[in-house]
């Protein structure tokens, strides 16, 4: 069984910047995909980003590409997601995922969310 513990949400003023960690346990971290999504208030969950197993490729979604950086640290068995520039729409609670496979973007495995407000 995966384990998937999230961190650093918070409040912060739009323009700021926030990191979120996720630290994983119960599987060989180098060998999942792992990505965050958000999910705001009355809207469905989202896809944020994405990052391969070896940390070689990332996706982001359109709305937050070029503000969000995802990185992984696998000897940490951490994902980041460094927003930067942050807008009240960005507020959400975020998601950390894995997936089974290092080279994926399908989710099979969640942790249990950090709350992010923007206020404007």
């Amino acid at each position: 069984q995966v384990q998937l513990v999230e961190s650093g949400g918070g409040l912060v003023q739009a323009g700021g910047s926030l990191r979120l960690s996720c630290v994983a346990s119960g599987r060989t971290f180098s060998g999942s995909a792992m990505g965050w999504f958000r999910q705001a208030p009355g809207k469905e969950r989202e896809f944020v980003s994405y990052i391969y197993g070896n940390g070689g490729s990332t996706y982001y979604a359109d709305s937050v590409k070029g503000r969000f950086t995802i990185s992984r640290d696998n000897a940490e068995n951490t994902v980041y997601l460094q927003m930067n520039s942050l807008k009240p729409e960005d507020t959400a609670v975020y998601y950390c995922a894995a997936s089974r496979r290092a080279y994926d973007t399908i989710p099979d495995y969640w942790g249990q969310g950090t709350q992010v407000t923007v206020s404007s």
